[in-house]
């Protein structure tokens, strides 16, 4: 029997292209649960928020979130764990991480801009791992694109199948409100953009005469027909399809102004999975078991800026996480225990005495963990699926303050095992090369190194555009090729050596030179 305590989490990501309302939903659900009184818009002044889900300053500044914040809440009886993800492309690995800590996520789509190409890439990692896929189509309160075709839009461009669960009243300044298919439910909301509205009409069946008083006749003979439309196109849900990540329930609304969220949670607690069992690379750890494991998918350094410490999010897969209870460190071979273990409300945190299969937990972390550890109550396990992703653009670190040397070093060591970009050191003279995906990540690490280590670096863009994480089964052709190649070759975090090249011809090349070496795009090579 499966312990209540787990049936109880739902653990999901919220995933989208930038701009298409993510935080902004992130913020409603919270409102929803009972965790904020009051939702504020993202870029407005922050002053009086408490909880809202971008907190660091740069974050502020720009008005996008570049790192995934954690929140938990309690809902209808059900513990809440949200991870809201960057949208920005250039911090996709953070987001790829991400999804490997839970067990669904809501897609939000712009209704005005439908589906992005950012919102194809994140759908095939979610692919890659069978996760369900819950789609809010989002900003119904702006001039977007016909329901209809924005469901076929998606369907061609994701490559899955879909199934309304609520259906839109009008759209732009017609849009009314939102009808839940799934609970035959309809709600009309006045607009209200910060607290939650009374809705002022709720009815149970579209032949209500009440609903004369609100919608006129040609709006709700329009509902009807759009709803057999629906349901002779898309049918009902099938739930085990969801859950195998085949077929995407689809909700509408307006996150700013919240219009159809209460249908998107309601709906969610109920078919949303719980937490699964999980593939470690020995074997299959079931939910169920006694024993506690769970595995680290991000780092962060400086949550608290009045406070110079360092995190680690550890994702539980099995048992229960105690506080004070040593724990086994599978990469180091040792044992830690910690005794202010946190849970998360954003930027607010508390201690926690136990956490369960589901749950985040928050460890201070003194240098210990890399992305992807693995802790057990003893056995040698170490979970899949974080892998690191080839960069595009290659940067030589240059110190700009020679006083400051020590700060640089500890500050580069600290960002890059936090996963903001990838770190390559080549000999000879100890070279730091960064390797990122976008330009706005070294803008990231420029100003963290300077706001939070008091370090000034440049960065030097270099030729290299790819790189490969490079082994064999030869040991000594390893070592001849490494030593032939040297100027291009880098050691990751790990110590194990990547070929950097200029391009794609110069890889291919060079695997046609050197047969017994094999290249790797990811550093999921073991």
């Amino acid at each position: 029997m499966i312990n209540p305590e787990i049936e109880k989490r739902k653990t999901f990501a919220i995933i989208s292209h930038p701009d298409a309302g993510k935080t902004t939903l992130t913020e409603k659900f919270l409102l929803f649960g009972g965790a904020i009184n009051t939702a504020g818009a993202v870029k407005r002044n922050k002053a009086n928020q408490s909880n809202t889900s971008d907190f660091m300053e740069i974050e502020k500044q720009r008005g996008i979130s570049v790192a995934t914040s954690v929140m938990g809440f309690e809902y209808s009886n059900k513990r809440i764990n949200i991870l809201d993800t960057p949208g920005h492309k250039d911090f996709a690995e953070d987001t790829y991480r991400t999804l490997s800590a839970v067990d669904s996520v809501i897609l939000v789509v712009d209704c005005v801009k439908g589906v992005e190409e950012q919102t194809e890439k994140l759908m095939a990692v979610c692919r890659m791992r069978n996760t369900p896929v819950i789609i809010f189509i989002n900003k119904m309160d702006r001039e977007g694109k016909d329901a209809f075709d924005l469901l076929d839009e998606i369907e061609n461009k994701l490559n899955i199948s879909l199934c309304p669960l609520s259906w839109p009243i009008g759209q732009g300044h017609t849009f009314k409100g939102v009808y839940s298919i799934y609970n035959n439910h309809l709600n009309l909301f006045e607009p209200d953009k910060t607290k939650i509205s009374e809705p002022v009409i709720e009815v149970s069946d579209l032949n209500d005469e009440n609903l004369g008083k609100f919608l006129k006749p040609k709006e709700l003979d329009g509902l009807k027909d759009d709803l057999e439309l629906v349901d002779g196109v898309y049918g009902k849900l099938d739930k085990s399809m969801y859950t195998e990540g085949l077929l995407a329930p689809v909700f509408f609304g307006s996150a700013i102004n919240n219009f159809g969220i209460k249908e998107l949670l309601d709906t969610f607690v109920q078919i949303a999975p719980s937490p699964r069992s999980r593939e470690a690379e020995q074997r299959e750890v079931l939910v169920s078991e006694k024993n506690f494991s769970g595995f680290v998918f991000k780092i962060h350094a400086n949550l608290d800026p009045k406070h110079r410490d360092r995190i680690a999010f550890l994702r539980i897969c099995s048992g229960k996480f105690e506080r004070n209870k040593f724990y086994f460190h599978t990469r180091q071979g040792k044992k830690l225990k910690f005794s202010n273990p946190m849970d998360f409300m954003a930027n607010e945190k508390s201690i926690v005495e136990e956490a369960w299969p589901g749950d985040v937990v928050g460890l201070y972390d003194s240098g210990n963990f890399k992305i992807g550890d693995t802790l057990t109550e003893g056995e040698q396990l170490q979970f899949k699926g974080i892998p690191s992703f080839s960069p595009e653009i290659f940067k030589e670190v240059e110190n700009r303050d020679p006083l400051r040397t020590k700060q640089l070093e500890k500050g580069i060591q600290q960002l890059t095992e936090e996963g903001v970009a990838q770190l390559f050191i080549q000999q000879p003279g100890n070279r730091k090369i960064i390797g990122a995906v976008g330009e706005l990540q070294f803008e990231v690490i420029a100003f963290r190194l300077e706001h939070e280590y008091g370090a000034k670096a440049y960065f030097r863009t270099l030729s290299y555009g790819r790189s490969n994480w490079v082994t064999s089964k030869d040991k000594k052709k390893l070592e001849e090729f490494l030593k032939r190649k040297q100027q291009h070759i880098g050691q990751d975090k790990d110590g194990n050596p990547v070929f950097l090249a200029d391009n794609e011809f110069m890889i291919n090349m060079t695997m046609r030179d050197y047969p017994d070496i094999e290249f790797h795009k990811t550093s999921e090579f073991k």
